[in-house]
């Protein structure tokens, strides 16, 4: 088997978001306070990570919303516990205290501050779905809809948790024939960089294209200007 070379990873991801992303949008994955404000987050990045990255994916947000990407923000959201403890696997973990996820029966219920998305990341104009109660962001609400009905046929990630949100959506995307990109930049993960770069090398290698998030900018700005260029040339 050939291994490809990081330079070549960078070319194919540049190449392929430039000839498959001719409607792109960006989605969002739980870049709320349950996650990234240490202060009430119930399953959080490191403390010493929340603001670097929160203000770097605002950054990148603006920079995909100047090139006139709409973007979509998934929320997750559950009534009650009854809702959480019914997958076996989160029920299991929340015995044990020792598990990263234990805490994950108080995560992000109805009404409670781990909802709000931090500041910065929302605009006028974003969506928001609000309904997502499991890994994949397309089980139990209607982003699926949504990118067909506005036509999108290629979908760039961000967001966290890399290793299990961001992996199952983006899986998810790719087996329902979406061109999905993993911004590298803009996905973290609370488990730590082990786990971070793992979930990157398994969808890289079989589910899509990881991208940095300046040079997925650059890549977009470009075939922009070239699609102008080319609709501007006088027929021959």
């Amino acid at each position: 088997m050939t291994v490809r070379t990081p330079e070549q990873t960078r070319t194919e991801a540049g190449e392929a978001l430039s000839s498959l992303a001719a409607r792109p949008v960006v989605v969002t994955v739980d870049l709320h306070r349950g996650h990234l404000d240490p202060e009430v987050a119930t399953l959080p990045l490191p403390a010493e990570r929340c603001e670097p990255y929160v203000q770097h994916c605002v950054e990148l947000l603006h920079g995909f919303r100047e090139l006139g990407l709409p973007v979509i923000h998934v929320i997750t959201s559950y009534r009650s516990r009854a809702e959480i403890v019914n997958n076996p696997y989160w029920r299991f973990v929340a015995r044990h205290p020792e598990n990263a996820r234990a805490r994950i029966v108080d995560h992000n219920l109805e009404k409670g501050p781990g909802l709000s998305l931090m500041p910065g990341i929302a605009a006028p104009g974003d969506e928001i779905v609000s309904t997502k109660k499991r890994y994949d962001c397309l089980v139990g609400t209607d982003l699926e809809f949504m990118l067909r009905a506005h036509d999108y046929n290629s979908v760039l990630l961000m967001g966290v948790n890399t290793n299990s949100c961001l992996l199952a959506t983006s899986i998810a995307l790719s087996v329902r024939d979406w061109a999905t990109f993993m911004i590298e930049d803009g996905v973290d993960s609370m488990m730590g960089p082990e786990y971070h770069e793992a979930a990157l090398k398994v969808f890289d290698g079989s589910f899509g294209w990881v991208v940095g998030g300046a040079a997925a900018i650059s890549v977009l700005k470009d075939s922009a200007h070239a699609g102008s260029s080319t609709q501007a040339a006088p027929a021959t």
